[in-house]
């Protein structure tokens, strides 16, 4: 176990505690090698070990402890293992990074759309985030001292949708209203819950959309990707605040892409 003290300790004087789902790659990948850099101990979340092993790898020395658990955030009973893993570790929860997702297929249109796709998308972005918020909530209502911090992984697709895009865009205007619903229950207990909707970062999931991607007008065109560091440091700074402050909602896109006027 490491037993270095890194910035963000040092500022509240004991180690804190996260959950990253979906932490295995891209956006997941980069905000839980953020935290783990900066001292919190992180759980790893996601359906396959190996990755999450990877990114445990990738943290340097000295930094946060990492606890892989592999889960499913659409099955309940796998929400249950990964909450009571995290309370048994580490004996209490400080962040959900609530950012396990899926595009589904891509470029079917909506009357084409298999509703097995469809259903996979919902399960995994909607109800798969209610599930971990849900639990993270009861953990943080429940410990002592009492509240801790959701964020939400929304999307830009949150406000604009893409073409072809209705499950993964039904979900994320969904994720919006399961934010508010969240911040509001859960001001008498401490806890604060916000979003980030993130824009082209730079992850496997976007890689095609440097070469073109479908507009609007039915034209395919290159847009401007940004780091994924950027979006890790954006959710490490709303991860850090004091309980007193929220950012209820960050947008971090890539300067240039096309969203405002999309369409």
């Amino acid at each position: 176990m490491n037993t270095a003290r890194t910035s963000d300790e040092e500022s509240t004087g004991a180690r804190k505690v996260a959950v990253v789902t979906g932490a295995g790659s891209g956006i997941g990948r980069a905000v839980a090698v953020e935290l783990l850099t900066a001292g919190w101990s992180v759980a790893l979340a996601g359906r396959r070990p190996e990755p999450l092993a990877e990114t445990a790898a990738a943290a340097p020395a000295g930094g946060g402890t990492a606890l892989t658990v592999r889960a499913d955030v659409s099955r309940p009973e796998d929400v249950a293992a990964l909450f009571g893993a995290v309370r048994d570790r580490f004996g209490r929860l400080d962040l959900l990074f609530n950012n396990a997702g899926t595009f589904g297929p891509g470029g079917v249109p909506v009357e084409e759309l298999p509703y097995e796709a469809w259903r996979h998308v919902v399960d995994t972005n909607l109800n798969g985030a209610f599930l971990c918020a849900q639990a993270a909530y009861r953990q943080m209502k429940e410990q002592d001292p009492q509240g801790g911090r959701i964020i939400n992984n929304g999307s830009i697709s949150a406000h604009t949708p893409r073409p072809h895009s209705v499950a993964y865009t039904a979900t994320k205007h969904a994720l919006t209203g399961l934010t508010k619903s969240l911040s509001l229950d859960g001001r008498r207990y401490g806890i604060a819950v916000g979003q980030i909707d993130i824009g082209n970062a730079a992850t496997d999931m976007t890689a095609g959309m440097q070469t073109g991607a479908l507009q609007a007008n039915g034209e395919t065109a290159p847009e401007p990707v940004m780091d994924v560091a950027d979006v890790a440091r954006t959710v490490r700074h709303m991860a850090g605040l004091p309980l007193e402050a929220n950012v209820q909602f960050a947008t971090v896109m890539a300067t240039a892409m096309p969203y405002v006027g999309r369409g």
